[in-house]
């Protein structure tokens, strides 16, 4: 089993060193769910994620059904964080990252190493075996990226972005102009609905005639993916107001039955605006969908590119590192939402 050690990497003055601590064991018994182990270790339901997170390959298939006798990992939740040292990175190096702020917990100048994702993807670059040096630029207007930036090739690779339905969709923009990388995490998209509300959702059908909300601009492929087509068919509304918060305050006038994000937003928003205890996500997932780096199909060096990252990628999924990095995220995540 894995220890999640949250270890001091590198020593700063006036530097806070960090505690480190050791996973747990728990083996399910019947009738526990990951909600109900969550409350027992963590004094909370809505830290399903820590568990979730920690033993992906264990409930990447029933997600939140587990059987008896399974055996789960308890990240511990370590104290103050400290982020990895970034040796590769460089500011004149040949290979050019971009990424843009305010995506806490993924990307985020104001947040430890610069955001969960930045961590993860400097962790591959130094896991891949032939490591290179590279930059980091930001550039928060996240419209510029794809393009002009990424296509004309001004920047080699940038994250993190969302892979659509490729397979379904090859003529979408992304699709048919960029590579994507093997997924760095893997986020869930929950329906937040007020408490008490009647709506429950265990299988599509529960969602018709239902009016959902998600911000302009927000992909909507998970909801008219081959198999469920809500909005093709007319079977789910969309409302689509300009922000998550827009989102939120139309669930609390009644307007829509539910707002459709990844969890992060979604806690984010709902602690920002002082609704704890007012809304709550339901226990189904909507979608699963990974956060990849993105390269253009016309960089002239993209298959290498590619290689490299997904070759540290798989390296680094392999050591205690990649949960460390995710673990002390989702940790801070939840000090900061609480």
């Amino acid at each position: 089993m894995k220890q999640l050690i949250a270890a001091l990497l590198f020593l700063v003055p006036g530097a806070v060193v960090a505690q480190s601590c050791d996973d747990k064991t728990h083996t399910v018994r019947a009738g526990e769910t990951i909600f109900t182990i969550a409350e027992t270790y963590y004094g909370s339901q809505e830290r399903w994620s820590l568990i979730f997170y920690g033993n992906q390959s264990t409930l990447s298939g029933s997600v939140f059904e587990v059987a008896a006798g399974t055996e789960l990992t308890i990240p511990c939740l370590p104290g103050e964080i400290v982020a990895d040292a970034r040796p590769l990175e460089d500011d004149t190096a040949e290979m050019r990252l971009v990424t843009g702020s305010n995506y806490a917990p993924f990307t985020d100048r104001n947040w430890p190493g610069d955001g969960m994702i930045t961590e993860l993807v400097n962790a591959a670059m130094e896991a891949t075996t032939d490591p290179v040096s590279y930059s980091i630029t930001w550039e928060d207007d996240w419209s510029k990226h794809l393009f002009p930036m990424l296509d004309s090739k001004e920047f080699d690779m940038g994250f993190p972005w969302y892979r659509p339905n490729c397979e379904e969709t090859p003529d979408q923009e992304r699709c048919k102009n960029f590579h994507f990388s093997d997924p760095i995490v893997e986020l869930l998209g929950l329906l937040f609905v007020k408490q008490g509300s009647d709506f429950t959702f265990s299988q599509d059908s529960d969602a018709h005639g239902r009016t959902l909300c998600r911000p302009a601009g927000y992909f909507t492929f998970d909801m008219d993916r081959e198999d469920r087509q809500w909005l093709e068919k007319g079977l789910v509304q969309l409302a689509q107001p300009a922000t998550p918060s827009d989102c939120f305050q139309l669930l609390m006038d009644g307007e829509v039955d539910a707002v459709a994000l990844n969890e992060f937003t979604g806690w984010t928003t709902i602690s920002d605006m002082g609704l704890r205890g007012q809304i709550a996500p339901l226990q189904t997932p909507l979608s699963v969908q990974g956060l990849h780096i993105i390269i253009s199909k016309r960089h002239w060096r993209g298959t290498s590119h590619l290689y490299r990252i997904n070759a540290g990628l798989r390296a680094l999924k392999e050591t205690d590192r990649y949960d460390q990095i995710v673990s002390r995220h989702l940790s801070e995540f939840w000090q900061r939402v609480n």
